[in-house]
């Protein structure tokens, strides 16, 4: 069965679940357990650095550093948010190598994540500022420019939403047309094991779910801190 938006409904335990949200809990099972293991590689090697240690390290202080250079200095206590919403989309947009359909080609996903950008935007906002002071805001630097400024402000989640969305299904589109291409191709030449599919779309991946993947994590992320910034 088909869920709003394109979103296939799958049986489970008698319960339908959506694709894009079943995926999606098997990518927090993945990542909470590979934070597990990380925490516990780290108490192995607490005084002598090793391998993960200093692989994990390196993304923390990558982090950290880009949360600090982005932001400023005061506002590096975002690096952890910022860290998960990267590492977080990231891998929810390459997770299609492994056969599974990305959530983040379903536009109800990417518009959450926009959701939740608008609301620590607010918060960060209203934590600075006082609740005063941060809708007082709005009528800055005139009082006739309110109406702008409150469309600007809840046009932000809606366009972070819809490009992630449009990029990774764009991907996603061009990988199910090359998929049928090389089939079809096959097929006409009298093969009838599609080799064609097995080579040729490892450089489409390569693209599309690693490089273009991590690129639109990384764009997401830096606007987020960008209008984190602006509201504080």
């Amino acid at each position: 069965m088909e869920g709003g938006f394109g979103a296939r409904l799958i049986d489970v335990a008698g319960f339908q679940i959506s694709e894009t949200i079943l995926v999606t809990w098997i990518a927090m099972a993945v990542l909470i357990a590979l934070a597990i293991a990380a925490r516990i590689a780290l108490k192995k090697f607490e005084t002598i650095p090793r391998g993960v240690q200093n692989f994990i390290e390196l993304i923390v202080d990558s982090i950290n550093n880009l949360t600090a250079d982005t932001m400023g200095e005061e506002n590096a206590g975002f690096a952890p948010f910022i860290g998960t919403m990267l590492i977080f989309i990231f891998f929810l947009n390459i997770i299609g190598l492994f056969g599974l359909k990305p959530p983040t080609s379903d536009v109800n996903t990417t518009l959450g994540f926009g959701v939740v950008t608008f609301l620590v935007i607010q918060a960060a906002g209203i934590h600075r500022k006082g609740v005063i002071g941060h809708f007082k805001s709005y009528f800055e630097p005139m009082p006739i420019l309110f109406p702008v400024n409150v469309i600007g402000d809840l046009a932000s989640p809606i366009s972070l939403g819809f490009r992630l969305f449009g990029n990774v299904i764009g991907g996603v589109i061009i990988g199910f047309l090359l998929y049928g291409a090389l089939g079809a191709l096959s097929t006409k030449i009298g093969i009838s094991i599609p080799i064609f599919q097995a080579i040729i779309p490892v450089f489409a991946h390569a693209y599309f779910d690693l490089f273009s993947g991590f690129l639109q994590s990384f764009i997401f992320t830096m606007l987020t801190m960008i209008f984190i910034s602006n509201a504080l």
